[in-house]
């Protein structure tokens, strides 16, 4: 089967790296356009062996490239136009139907309660996305939270299905020896009591809280891993927090590494290895992959907000805590980690359920069904 894949850009985001980990699972012959930003991921994706094509879209409203895209799929004679990310979604699924492409599905990673893509959520933005949807043939939400915000907003149930996003959950498994290579490597001593969070350094991430938690914890350490534009502000709080010596901000991190890496290269399962205690302060997210590899590197987890978490049924992740999102909650929450210390846990039911070889299959069944008509299984049915 020809797939082309269409997204916003491939800088490193959870969505961007969610396609590389998914491409090289799934046994399509595939290619990827990329409208803006062909960065680390699309770097990543062709190392692969997976063909990248930058769009070179000039903004939101660059019309002028829509006959472009329209005769990239034309021209690649695909079966299946897949789409990811808000601004793809739209002129991915009109560029499929001007090229004769009628088998269209979207997924949705970036779908929250007030906000999509970081981005507040409006009536004008949700006019355009159901004006979009209609023209796909269905749309993949990646936990059931964003199914249900889906149909909330419009999109008919039969119309959505879930695949959660996944990881390669071997890799995640904690290793003493990356432990320790990788606190050697970032400065931190083995005897650190390290907290830890990882995403885009952004407002909504509600990163400043989890510093001024830490800054309130004398022999804590906080190791964030992540890039954005929040970077110099948060390490300005660290200051006026009196904890500047005890917050690191390791930078971005590609995740599967590139392909040529040097040997200590810090991965994510390493940089994870390296924490005592994971923590996401987001207040909305779609999913929460962050915590899912958290929960794969047997640490213990505290959390605002988790769909990958909170639609499972009780007891499948016991390493995971739904905490309040102020500062004084965060850091009595982080002291009572601190003073139950412990080993690492084992990988609790919730990893495996979101293996990413899970996932394959369950976007497999959904091209099938769209470009052959194959039935549907039960666990892809429906939303």
């Amino acid at each position: 089967m020809r797939t082309l894949h269409i997204i916003t850009g491939l800088g490193i985001g959870g969505a961007e790296q969610q396609l590389r980990l998914m491409l090289r699972h799934l046994p399509t012959s595939s290619s990827v356009v990329t409208l803006t930003n062909p960065g680390p991921v699309a770097r990543g994706i062709e190392a692969d062996g997976v063909p990248v094509i930058h769009l070179g879209m000039a903004g939101n409203r660059d019309l002028g490239a829509l006959p472009r895209l329209t005769r990239l799929v034309r021209q690649g004679r695909y079966d299946l136009v897949h789409t990811h990310l808000y601004r793809a979604c739209l002129y991915g699924r009109i560029a499929a139907r001007l090229a004769g492409v009628r088998p269209v599905i979207a997924t949705e990673h970036s779908l929250g309660d007030a906000q999509i893509e970081g981005r507040p959520l409006t009536s004008g933005a949700r006019a355009l996305y159901l004006a979009g949807e209609r023209l796909g043939t269905s749309t993949v939400a990646v936990s059931p939270s964003v199914a249900r915000r889906l149909e909330e907003w419009g999109v008919r149930r039969s119309r959505i299905h879930v695949v959660p996003n996944g990881i390669e959950v071997a890799r995640f498994a904690f290793d003493p020896a990356a432990r320790r290579a990788a606190r050697e490597q970032l400065g931190l001593a083995p005897d650190a009591f390290v907290v830890g969070g990882v995403g885009r350094l952004a407002v909504g991430k509600r990163f400043d809280r989890l510093v001024r938690a830490v800054a309130a914890l004398p022999d804590a350490r906080l190791l964030l891993v992540g890039e954005g534009d929040q970077r110099e502000e948060l390490l300005r709080t660290a200051g006026e927090c009196g904890a500047a010596d005890r917050v690191l901000l390791s930078g971005r991190c590609e995740d599967p590494p590139p392909a040529g890496a040097a040997p200590d290269t810090l991965t994510l399962p390493s940089l994870l290895a390296a924490m005592d205690v994971f923590v996401s302060t987001s207040p909305d997210e779609a999913f929460g992959l962050a915590v899912v590899e958290a929960l794969a590197a047997g640490l213990p987890v505290l959390y605002v907000a988790c769909p990958a978490v909170d639609d499972l049924p009780p007891g499948s992740a016991p390493g995971a805590r739904r905490i309040g999102p102020s500062v004084p909650e965060l850091t009595a929450a982080l002291r009572e980690v601190r003073r139950a210390g412990g080993a690492r846990l084992p990988q609790p039911a919730a990893v495996r359920r979101y293996d990413i070889a899970a996932g394959a299959r369950q976007l497999m069944s959904l091209y099938e069904n769209a470009v052959h008509g194959t039935p549907l299984p039960h666990e892809v049915s429906c939303s």
